[in-house]
């Protein structure tokens, strides 16, 4: 072998080696953690209009791929829009303090979802939003793709049910509790075809967020809007419209869970809470009815189903209402002369219904529950079985602020979160 060849020779295996390291080494993490947001905004809550401004004044800390409209009745992908308007006139300030994304480049990320609670079956037909989260939890990436689920989780269900396999790339954390009311159809039928999803359920440690009986006086919610927003940039001016400036935005813990603390362990210390492994989520189907000697644990899946005749249409089609603690929610005919509907309760409470039919059998028939904390309760036959990555509220009693589970893993970080929200108000001092 001559020099030259021998030169030529180490260099391929020096070659060779350095690209076996490189293929064995982990892939540098991007330092900000990606996220879809699914909100019901301009929906039943204005409390997410707070919330959207709040994510927007934090902006630079996340890779935003995804606002997703999925209200109840009222509300769009404009109110999406609207809160981006406000951005871009405080765009070029919050630029001079970091990097911020282009109002543009969120215009481009907004999608409409489902605007209706799934039927009994919980789920339907693909929406703009379920297909975009479908479109981003594939995408190519070093990282999950956190979807923070502010609504309704129907365009989750419906994206869980279109595409299956999104699950290894996602990761979500859902305010439940109320959302969980209004969407327990969607809700079940992720709990019992995809109990393998990684998944925060919040019922009720999000309140913690704005529970603030033991907040220094200058951060109370009635407090705060005049002390660290008032009079700074159009976010600032806009603010003021929803409870009148009062801090409520109770789904921004979502959000702050991924600021602080680390969000691979929902066992350990965060602004947005702490939570524990939960095995299976309570369901209990009262067949003929229930009455005030039932007991269930507070937001879980109560199922009823009564008997009547055989009645000529496809099944899952609404043949029923029930007015259940003065609200009224669809009653569905699940075939073979057997008529279902699913609630659950967003505290614990003692609850009466009573049902409104053409049809004489399933017209008029009444009964009651009570719900109690702590959740999940104790584990019953009807129980969804879930796998080794569904968290919910800790059960402790000591971390409970009145009959909320769980809010004092958040309240207890109040000052912490709210000084930082309050550093970044300054930014749209004139």
């Amino acid at each position: 072998m001559n020099f030259k060849n021998g030169i030529i020779l180490r260099l391929a295996v020096i070659l060779i080696f350095a690209g076996l390291i490189s293929c064995n080494e982990p892939k540098t993490k991007s330092a900000n953690p990606r996220v879809l947001i699914s909100s019901d905004i301009g929906g039943t809550d204005p409390d997410d209009f707070q919330s959207m401004i709040h994510l927007l004044m934090y902006a630079d800390q996340f890779q935003i791929e995804g606002l997703v409209s999925s209200p109840y009745g009222e509300g769009n992908v404009q109110d999406f829009q609207d809160m981006i308007d406000l951005y871009e006139k405080d765009y070029s300030q919050l630029l001079d303090a970091a990097e911020f994304p282009t109002p543009e480049s969120l215009r481009e990320i907004t999608r409409q979802g489902g605007k209706d609670a799934a039927p009994f079956k919980g789920h339907t037909s693909s929406t703009e939003g379920s297909e975009w989260i479908i479109t981003c939890a594939k995408k190519e990436s070093d990282q999950p793709l956190w979807v923070l689920v502010w609504g309704g989780i129907e365009d989750l269900a419906q994206a869980l049910h279109d595409a299956p396999e999104i699950k290894e790339n996602i990761r979500v954390y859902w305010i439940g509790g109320p959302n969980k009311k209004w969407s327990i159809n969607a809700y079940s039928y992720i709990a019992e075809h995809h109990p393998d999803l990684w998944m925060i359920e919040a019922n009720a440690t999000y309140r913690g967020w704005f529970m603030d009986q033991d907040s220094p006086e200058e951060l109370k919610g009635d407090a705060f809007y005049d002390n660290y927003i008032q009079g700074r940039g159009a976010l600032g001016k806009e603010f003021i419209k929803y409870y009148e400036g009062n801090i409520k935005m109770g789904d921004t813990p979502s959000l702050v869970y991924l600021m602080n603390g680390n969000p691979d362990d929902p066992t350990g210390e965060s602004w947005g809470g702490s939570f524990e492994k939960v095995g299976y989520s309570p369901k209990k189907v009262f067949y003929a009815g229930s009455s005030i000697t039932d007991t269930v644990a507070a937001y879980a899946t109560i199922e009823w189903r009564f008997e009547g005749p055989e009645i000529d249409v496809p099944e899952d089609s609404v043949v029923f209402e029930i007015e259940i603690q003065n609200q009224t929610w669809p009653g569905y005919y699940l075939g073979k002369g057997i008529f279902g509907v699913k609630y659950a309760s967003k505290k614990p409470e003692k609850g009466y219904y009573r049902t409104k039919s053409t049809i004489p059998e399933i017209d008029g028939l009444e009964g009651a529950y009570i719900s109690t904390t702590p959740w999940p309760g104790k584990a019953s036959p009807d129980d969804f079985k879930l796998g080794s990555n569904w968290y919910s509220d800790r059960v402790n009693a000591e971390l409970f602020i009145k009959d909320q589970q769980g809010a004092k893993t958040i309240s207890k970080y109040r000052k912490e979160f709210l000084t930082d929200w309050a550093e970044r108000w300054k930014w749209l001092e004139k």
